[in-house]
């Protein structure tokens, strides 16, 4: 907090502020709290009065970017929400819910904390798995799984090794303490994420469908916060940090909240006991606004107001205002809605977790907010006003250079000569964005729970559920480069490519979770890129089946005026109905024959935005593209596939084109390839082209006249690459590597970039 700011906080009784802009309402005060004057003005005509400093800091949290999602809602209307195994979708509840069968739902959501990771890395991803398990268990669900998806500057900065060592390290230490298994996840690296890291995480939770609670109370409950203590820390977290964008660091460091994941672990069993009794209405985490976005919003959802007397929340420093209480952002708080007369039953049961369980308020019929301090009102607005921000359309407008670099002209690039064909898959197979990510998830405990089927590694992760045949694959998936060479079709990808992910493991997709990462939505060619790229998910979405069920947005994400990568990334979650059908990446048995579902004419297409034309020649163009009706026929065959049991492994053909998805397959099953197919008339698009809606499958020699109805059947294109077996990788004429020589660039890629300062 600024000290003119701190002044105030300290100084102005409960409607006595005599400032207005120009008077004496400091312009730094809103900059600071992410409102502008003309919304500061909004509120002094919509409230009929001047806010006091506790009523004006609850509207920059609920109006901010962060909750209020004032540049996006109204494109986030644009994705599909609905479908049968849908049970709690977008913006209902702290997550959406998705049946599987059985009485079960999957609970799930992704969320990012990418400024408070570029702050202080450490605590800002341990907080950000922290906040995003609250998420889920707050709705009665057990958390069983965790993903990540995370993008950092390359690794020969110090500054970025920094960012990376310490998201890393507060990923794995957290989640490791709580007992929840990482199981996959995505990282990327490029020079536009080096001032802004993308820390986006996942979390998943099972729970009987009739067992799932809301935030939600009525008119009467009794308000208790249970867990932590409050503090200072996370102040301005929602309003000031995540909903504008920042040059000094240092100022804002004391906006990084600090977690505890031994009390959380306490948190998540009392809570999970809590939701099976009838004590209570609703369960809300504090998160992003702290008590104030956990209060009102809970108030809203429940259509009723609120009261909370702020000298009744536990502290654990001295002198805080009721300014500070309402808005600190403490970690491994909860808000529990309780029926009246159970308030000791429920203080008693967290005395058992060892934890904190305290009355601070009650829900109440008149759709006000009150807080007091004692018996002094420090603040009374109505609800609906609050949690009614102006919502804004900043005008479109494609950038110049964008064309420009869409229009490429890829004669100018020399195709390779086949003498060169080794030395380039090397180079991408020890490219950080290409290479084992071993070092990264080694780091966290992905068995523990005993539940992992397919752990980290492949194309997406599978859980088995307890007692039952089924299984849950899970995956992330996003590429900023091909959003930003096209914002629609990057858009398109991101989802499309998830999804390939899941067909490949034998799920069926079911839901999908986002965390849409960009810059100023202020700025018109930022702002397409984001219209863009939702339109293109949507789409996708659409074309392909899968429902949105939940979500978050993360813009302001530059740095001296230099944007992020348009970066969407997608979770998304399937179902195998019977996981002894699952399928996974790697050639298993000798003599197997490979076949190439799916393809593209047009050879250009495959080098836009690919790696092979980033890491080798320094380039970052073309229009990359995706054809969604052939996408879902490949993902339909694929899924069929393994179904019936005619093919022994599958793998996406994303990264590096199809050598590299070759070579990946050899390294994962220790075992050779030898093949080759006719090429068109360039080499590099053919071997390294990152084409979409291919998948590379082995198959046994007297299965292959049912791999060709079904292909058929699909009008799914098919072709011969060749055959599983040895210790060598072999495309006629192009390339011929031993395993030994492959495999070591391949898993000692991102140590070696490690190593490089």
């Amino acid at each position: 907090m600024s000290n003119r700011c701190a002044a105030l906080v300290g100084k102005i009784l409960p409607f006595e502020i005599k400032s207005t802009l120009g008077q004496g309402m400091d312009k730094e005060v809103l900059a600071e709290i992410a409102l502008t004057e003309n919304e500061y003005q909004l509120i002094l005509e919509q409230l009929g009065r001047e806010p006091n400093i506790v009523e004006l800091g609850m509207f920059g949290a609920l109006w901010s970017e962060h909750c209020g999602y004032k540049h996006s809602k109204s494109l986030l209307k644009l994705f599909p929400t609905t479908g049968k195994e849908v049970l709690i979708s977008i913006v209902e509840e702290n997550a959406g819910a998705a049946d599987i069968g059985d009485g079960l739902c999957v609970v799930m959501k992704m969320e990012s904390h990418n400024h408070p990771s570029a702050i202080e890395p450490f605590q800002g991803a341990a907080t950000g798995v922290g906040g995003i398990v609250r998420d889920i268990f707050t709705m009665g669900a057990r958390p069983v799984a965790l993903l990540n998806s995370l993008r950092f500057g390359y690794l020969n900065s110090l500054r970025n090794r920094y960012l990376f060592d310490g998201v890393v390290g507060g990923i794995a230490a957290y989640g490791n303490c709580l007992g929840i298994p990482d199981v996959g996840g995505e990282v990327f690296f490029s020079p536009s994420y080096s001032a802004n890291p993308v820390v986006n995480v996942m979390c998943i939770g099972l729970v009987q469908i009739e067992e799932l609670v809301k935030a939600q109370g009525k008119p009467g409950d009794i308000l208790m916060l249970a867990g932590a203590d409050t503090g200072r820390d996370g102040l301005h977290g929602a309003s000031g940090l995540a909903s504008r964008t920042f040059e000094q660091e240092r100022e804002l460091r004391s906006t990084i909240q600090v977690g505890n994941p031994f009390l959380e672990k306490s948190l998540i069993e009392a809570c999970l006991e809590l939701a099976n009794t009838d004590w209570v209405g609703g369960i809300q985490d504090l998160g992003a606004a702290g008590l104030t976005s956990a209060a009102i919003e809970t108030a809203a959802r429940s259509r009723s107001g609120v009261q909370i007397n702020v000298l009744k929340v536990p502290r654990r420093e001295g002198g805080m205002t009721p300014y500070e209480v309402m808005l600190s952002e403490s970690q491994e708080r909860m808000l529990i809605m309780v029926n009246k007369g159970c308030a000791d039953k429920v203080d008693s049961l967290f005395k058992r977790w060892d934890l904190g369980c305290d009355i601070i308020g009650s829900l109440t019929d008149d759709g006000m907010v009150r807080v007091t301090e004692g018996e002094k009102l420090v603040a009374e607005v109505p609800i609906e006003l609050l949690t009614t921000p102006p919502l804004y359309q900043t005008p479109c407008r494609k950038p110049a250079w964008l064309r420009h670099i869409q229009n490429f002209n890829f004669d100018t690039i020399p195709d390779l000569p086949p003498r060169g064909c080794n030395s380039v898959l090397m180079k991408l197979l020890c490219s950080p964005n290409i290479a084992s990510k071993q070092w990264i998830y080694r780091q966290y405990d992905h068995q523990v729970q005993i539940n992992t089927v397919i752990p980290p590694g492949g194309d997406a992760a599978l859980l088995r559920i307890k007692g039952n045949q089924k299984g849950i694959a899970l995956t992330t998936d996003g590429n900023g480069r091909y959003c930003y060479l096209c914002p629609f079709s990057g858009g398109a990808i991101a989802v499309a490519e998830a999804a390939r992910n899941l067909v490949c493991t034998g799920a069926k997709p079911i839901a999908i979770t986002d965390c849409l990462n960009f810059g100023n939505p202020e700025k018109p060619e930022i702002y397409y890129q984001l219209k863009e790229c939702i339109r293109g998910m949507a789409k996708a979405c659409r074309v392909l089946g899968i429902p949105v069920i939940s979500g978050n947005v993360s813009l302001y994400n530059e740095t001296k005026g230099e944007a992020i990568y348009p970066t969407p990334v997608v979770g998304m979650m399937g179902l195998v109905e019977n996981i002894a059908q699952r399928c996974s990446m790697e050639f298993k048995h000798q003599g197997d024959l490979v076949f190439l579902l799916g393809g593209d004419e047009d050879e250009t297409r495959g080098l836009g935005g690919s790696e092979y034309l980033a890491a080798v020649h320094g380039i970052v163009a073309g229009k990359p593209s995706i054809n969604l009706d052939l996408e879902k026929r490949v993902q339909q065959c694929c899924l069929s596939l393994v179904k019936q049991g005619l093919v022994n492994s599958a793998h996406d053909c994303s990264d590096g084109g199809v050598a590299v998805t070759l070579a990946e397959c050899c390294l994962e099953g220790s075992i050779g390839f030898a093949g080759s197919w006719e090429l068109g008339e360039r080499v590099d698009a053919n071997l390294f082209g990152e084409f979409q809606s291919q998948i590379i499958v082995s198959v046994a020699p007297e299965k292959m006249p049912q791999l060709e109805e079904i292909t058929t059947k699909y009008r799914v294109p098919l072709q011969r690459l060749g055959a599983v077996g040895g210790k060598r990788l072999v495309i006629e004429g192009l390339i011929d590597l031993p395993l030994e020589q492959i495999d070591q660039g391949w898993r000692n890629g991102l140590e070696q970039a490690l190593n490089s300062l």
